[in-house]
């Protein structure tokens, strides 16, 4: 990921900056996470609004932004976490496309609510794939680097204009009160007690500090008991699947989560706007989980 005369140059990485795409699906029998955006809907938004493709490669910010200066013109655009937006020190446009000169600055702020801001420009993120990704997997160690300060990040032919009217359209915020997340029971809730399961489904929970890409976390929850006694056999696992570790507080598998894992799980949270949601979940925010 370097070049000379085009591309954008890091200038602050930030706390976590990765580059992600929809990830490498197909690969969990060579033991390869599938990884990509965590947050699929500001993703896709992302690139919707610069024009490009829907698989094109964009940065995945955690928390406190990045900065990128233009090595040549360029269009990018900002969603996910709400943030402010700054061009040469001038405010921007959030959840719009922004036009950068040669040699201008973008300045993508801390996130105000939620935690990942996703940063996508005209041509997409251009370098190697990797089993036809360019996705970061911080489970696997697959793909580019995190994004340190003066990385160079080429960017790929630009395709077809950004949308038109594209500023006028709807941008999901994220959870700032609760995190709702549906839940399909199955294939291991007989591992556990009915009433454990029925408390699962009736009790608030807090979303945990130790939460990453690879799971949320959970905590201030009552722990599910077992109905079982014994290991179980490594099976595969799918995203979203909500595992029981030991200690009883469940965890539910995001993007960079393990292909198999010996823990009993109690259920499946749908892929969808919930998922998303869980990926701009910040550490103590209320977690409920409903029937699917």
């Amino acid at each position: 990921m370097s070049g000379s005369g085009s591309g954008l140059l890091v200038v602050r990485a930030g706390a976590l900056t990765t580059v992600q795409d929809l990830g490498r699906p197909g690969y969990a029998h060579l033991g390869v996470p599938r990884s990509g955006a965590l947050d699929t809907g500001a993703y896709a938004l992302a690139n919707r609004l610069v024009g490009n493709p829907a698989g094109a490669a964009t940065l995945e910010t955690t928390l406190d932004g990045v900065r990128l200066r233009a090595l040549a013109p360029v269009t990018v655009a900002v969603t996910g976490a709400p943030c402010a937006v700054r061009v040469c020190g001038r405010p921007a446009a959030w959840g719009a496309p922004v036009w950068l000169r040669a040699g201008a600055e973008l300045d993508v702020g801390p996130a105000s609510a939620g935690l990942r801001s996703y940063v996508a420009v005209r041509g997409g993120v251009a370098g190697p794939a990797v089993l036809g990704s360019r996705s970061t997997d911080l489970l696997a160690g697959l793909g580019p680097a995190v994004l340190s300060d003066g990385t160079v990040l080429e960017v790929g032919a630009a395709g077809p204009a950004p949308v038109s009217g594209a500023d006028a359209l709807r941008v999901p915020g994220p959870p700032v009160a609760e995190l709702v997340l549906p839940l399909r029971l199955g294939p291991r809730a007989d591992w556990f007690t009915g009433a454990s399961v029925a408390r699962l489904l009736s009790s608030p929970y807090r979303v945990s500090a130790a939460s990453n890409r690879i799971g949320l976390r959970t905590e201030a929850g009552p722990p599910l008991e077992r109905a079982r006694s014994g290991e179980l056999p490594s099976e595969g696992m799918v995203l979203g699947a909500v595992q029981v570790p030991p200690d009883g507080l469940p965890v539910v598998f995001l993007a960079d989560h393990p292909v198999t894992g010996g823990y009993p799980v109690v259920g499946v949270v749908p892929p969808g706007p919930a998922l998303d949601a869980a990926a701009q979940a910040r550490p103590g925010l209320a977690l409920r989980f409903v029937p699917a």
